[in-house]
């Protein structure tokens, strides 16, 4: 009886860290639960534990179709391991790092078979823009706010500096809206 008692509480307790993510396979995570619907794809990362930068890929949409949000990029963070991360500036991850170029063109090459079964497809990602676009002739400039309302989403790469990722490690990538605060979302990643 006892053994049966602690195995229902570490259910549950396994449950309640992470309640709303769902594991979409291929290193992609989604979750739908807040006022901001999430999507990372994590594929990279997972293919590049040990790069200096990490570059997931971030899916953002307004769940209520009626709501127009913004997202700075002061206002995504990484919690790992209970210390929460803000991503570099564009000017520090040029400066630090040139592998911006080569995590795209490995990234188009990867499966987004995961993303795309979730909330995704219901949306369209209209802006090329994004936080770090490459250094090329042909990339737009950087913003830094992506926006969302109705059912036009915000798609950009972000980067964290590693803080010593490993296969197995759990994390959280974090947003809220520039205007309101208490407009959030949320999406854990597990690292496989």
């Amino acid at each position: 009886m006892k053994i049966l008692r602690v195995a229902l509480i570490g259910l549950v307790l396994a449950a309640a860290a992470y309640p709303q993510t769902k594991d979409l396979g291929l290193g992609a995570f989604a979750n739908e639960s807040g006022p901001i619907v999430m999507a990372v794809d994590a594929q990279l990362v997972d293919q590049s534990i040990d790069s200096p930068y990490a570059m997931f890929v971030l899916f953002m949409g307004a769940k209520d179709r009626d709501r127009d949000i913004a997202v700075a990029t002061k206002d995504v963070v990484m919690v790992y391991k209970g210390q929460e991360y803000h991503m570099p500036s564009l000017k520090d991850l040029r400066e630090h790092y040139r592998g911006e170029i080569r995590d795209l063109d490995f990234y188009r090459r990867l499966g987004k078979e995961g993303v795309i079964a979730s909330w995704v497809r219901l949306y369209d990602f209209p802006e090329p823009a994004n936080f770090f676009p490459p250094l090329t002739l042909r990339s737009t400039l950087a913003i830094t706010e992506g926006h969302m309302v109705a059912l036009n989403g915000f798609m950009t790469p972000i980067y964290f500096k590693n803080p010593g990722f490993a296969k197995g490690d759990r994390l959280t990538i974090r947003v809220r809206d520039v205007k309101n605060p208490a407009i959030t979302g949320e999406c854990d990643v597990v690292l496989q």
